[in-house]
């Protein structure tokens, strides 16, 4: 497989627009460096492709690809691309993009899905339908600005977001931290996230589809032939663990003749740790502190709200190892990230 950053797939838009003035370090042979792309910021390692970070294709950033340690694509490739190896079947939920964050309805506001989800492209003679309704809720996590970070040791993205609704209207505001690291068997990114209610309180209600997610490779999907598996930190599996809570979860599989996984943390001082784990065997792996009687209806309806001028926190790790859950001795690993001050 060819290792690069497939930056022919996306449209030619001008990034002058939307990307502010930023540090900007050379690809190099040793450690990390970052790099400005017409859509982002691309993150190497020792050379190589790690991570893109795409702020201008959808109604909200998203990190894809990213590659594991052994340098396979740890995400899905649709619908960023079509590729043969994921079927029509496979080409599900275009919203699901690599990693990304999103709710359905926070501040009144949808950033979960996107107009993809609702748009299905018109058969031959067929005549053009009304908009969905539902479009008219989307909002979008608007890019800022970045202050970008690279060493030896890690690379950092540092991004400010406006969330805002449909007409540009600043809901609430975000700062995001991204850390990149990098050992012989994993490589893992950090995704630090701090919401203010800049504007007023903020509402997050209480919804099944919310939170930091990634799309798996869709050959590691336990739904697949080939028989992939999710284990959570309580030993639940496949099925069962989704909604459960758990200080981690780990999604692992085949993926172009190796097994690897993905690790998923959540730190202790996070919002509502231990979080519930909106994971699914077609794929979907999402850390969801937003939901209560929507992933469980014996419990009550919780959201969540955000005095004016109040902050909440985010803290998510993610691990991506060779080998299964076992293997990669993810209690170990947890523990010492649980240990960080975060």
């Amino acid at each position: 497989m060819k290792v690069s950053f497939p930056s022919h797939s996306l449209p030619l838009i001008s990034f002058a627009t939307v990307l502010c003035c930023a540090p900007f370090a050379e690809s190099a042979d040793t450690g990390f460096s970052t790099k400005e792309n017409p859509h982002g910021v691309d993150v190497l390692v020792n050379g190589q492709p790690f991570a893109s970070y795409v702020i201008d294709q959808a109604n909200k950033p998203y990190l894809w690809p990213v590659f594991g340690p052994t340098g396979k694509a740890m995400t899905r490739a649709f619908p960023m691309q079509e590729v043969p190896e994921e079927s029509k079947a496979q080409r599900d939920h275009p919203h699901h993009r690599g990693i990304t964050f999103g709710h359905e309805d926070a501040a009144g506001s949808a950033t979960w899905p996107e107009r993809l989800s609702y748009e299905k492209p018109l058969k031959a003679g067929e005549e053009p339908k009304p908009e969905d309704p539902r479009i008219a809720k989307l909002g979008r996590i608007q890019h800022v600005s970045f202050t970008l970070k690279a060493d030896a040791e890690h690379a950092v993205i540092e991004e400010h977001c406006n969330h805002v609704d449909s007409a540009g209207k600043r809901l609430f505001t975000e700062d995001r931290r991204l850390t990149f690291r990098a050992t012989a068997s994993t490589r893992t990114i950090d995704f630090d996230q701090d919401f203010h209610a800049t504007e007023g309180e903020v509402r997050f209600e209480d919804r099944k589809d919310a939170g930091l997610s990634i799309r798996v490779p869709s050959s590691m999907a336990v739904d697949t032939p080939s028989g992939g598996h999710i284990i959570n930190s309580n030993k639940v599996m496949d099925k069962d663990a989704w909604a459960k809570s758990a200080k981690w979860c780990d999604y692992y599989g085949p993926v172009e003749g190796e097994v690897l996984g993905i690790a998923f943390f959540n730190h202790p001082s996070s919002y509502r740790y231990p979080t519930p784990w909106h994971v699914r065997t077609y794929g979907l792996f999402t850390a969801n502190p937003f939901g209560s009687k929507s992933l469980d209806n014996t419990l009550p309806e919780a959201p969540t709200v955000v005095p004016a001028g109040g902050t909440l926190k985010l803290r998510h790790r993610f691990v991506f190892h060779k080998g299964d859950a076992e293997s990669a001795h993810l209690e170990e690993a947890f523990a010492a990230y649980a240990a960080e001050t975060k």
